[in-house]
């Protein structure tokens, strides 16, 4: 069953997978066809109030809405970037908070979801790596903040044409791989055909490398895999990105290598950030080249995006461009990410919350609601 807030001791039902609200729905001593209904209501139309539940008696809807809820997080802010980004700053049940965003473009809608309230990685470019691991989030917050974003997109009933959100991206705040078991059911949840069916070939999971957890990745979700890749020598790497001390760049390069259903259809997406005199060199280029030798690729590169205090600058342009154009020579697609919501900090490495590590014994501080 999944966390509920002291207040509300209702089973939220996005933490539900169809298996389990059957299950649900029967101990409860209804017949096992409401669980559908419900499912239908909850995930293709969005609904959060039983009573909207058309084809349901009333008494029916009473005793559900005195046992279940389908909320999404509370909006702590919402701030809107001039080239249409949208950032939400989202407040859960215990007072901790996440952010997440929308990123339009002229084919698709992507958003950008977060697994865990801070980060444990310290990933010395990234300004979500300042903020230390609160805890992972569980399945009902994940797929709450796919729901929130349907909600304010005006995005139902799902899998209509027109859509404006297609693509979901698992780059937010944390480690996805860390929370591997929530993530991996809130995905199942989000790709139902029944529901939001989101096709796996639109999901993108992105690690910083925790090679344990690749490979199941690719077996179970079957969902295209980014790796933060970022660097190609062990010693930079560790600098860079600290879980490369942990798992070296030979043993993540093999278990890309052989994730599982790999092939030019579905290439492993490398993110690198550029980053001015540290991993920008033609010799930087050639041993990446070097390094993903083989492995269907295509290669994601982010200009640096500066967050207050960082140590690091990024590229200039025509360091980007020739990187770019080496790599393009080499048969790889390279493009080069036009960095998104920097206004806003809503760019790649930039997203960071305000919660802090909350002492259980101490009531969870919210914050007033804004919008920008």
């Amino acid at each position: 069953m999944p966390p509920v807030s002291d207040a509300d001791q209702r089973i939220n039902l996005l933490g539900l997978s169809q298996t389990a609200l059957e299950e649900q729905i029967i101990a409860a001593g209804l017949p096992k066809f409401r669980a559908k209904q419900i499912w239908r209501w909850v995930w293709r139309h969005g609904l959060t109030n039983f009573d909207e539940m058309s084809d349901l008696g009333k008494p029916v809807r009473e005793q559900l809405a005195t046992m279940y809820k389908a909320d999404r997080p509370a909006v702590s802010q919402r701030l809107n970037s001039k080239d249409g980004t949208i950032k939400w700053l989202l407040r859960f049940p215990d007072g901790n908070e996440a952010e997440a965003v929308y990123i339009p473009d002229k084919t698709r809608g992507t958003l950008c979801i977060s697994s865990q309230v801070g980060c444990t990685l310290t990933c010395s470019f990234c300004h979500t790596g300042t903020q230390k691991l609160v805890r992972n989030l569980t399945v009902d917050e994940i797929c709450g903040q796919v729901m929130l974003a349907m909600d304010e997109l005006a995005d139902w009933p799902a899998g209509r044409n027109g859509r404006r959100l297609t693509n979901i991206v698992l780059m937010g705040m944390g480690e996805p791989l860390f929370n591997y078991e929530n993530v991996a059911e809130a995905m199942r949840i989000i790709m139902s055909g029944e529901g939001v069916a989101v096709s796996k070939r639109r999901i993108t999971l992105s690690t910083s490398g925790v090679v344990p957890e690749i490979k199941r990745a690719g077996e179970e979700l079957g969902v295209n895999l980014a790796i933060s890749l970022h660097a190609t020598r062990d010693e930079l790497r560790d600098e860079l990105v600290p879980i490369n001390r942990k798992y070296k760049l030979a043993a993540l390069i093999e278990a890309c290598r052989n994730y599982p259903g790999l092939s030019n259809a579905r290439r492993i997406t490398w993110e690198y950030v550029m980053l001015d005199g540290i991993n920008d060199s033609d010799e930087d280029c050639r041993q990446l080249l070097a390094l993903i030798k083989g492995i269907p690729s295509k290669l994601n590169l982010i200009p640096f995006n500066p967050w207050p205090g960082s140590p690091y600058v990024c590229s200039k342009g025509d360091r980007i461009d020739a990187f770019a154009k080496r790599v393009l020579k080499a048969g790889y697609a390279s493009p080069v990410r036009t960095p998104r919501g920097r206004d806003i900090l809503a760019a790649c490495g930039q997203l960071k919350s305000a919660s802090q590590r909350i002492p259980r014994h101490k009531k969870a501080k919210t914050t007033e609601t804004a919008s920008a």
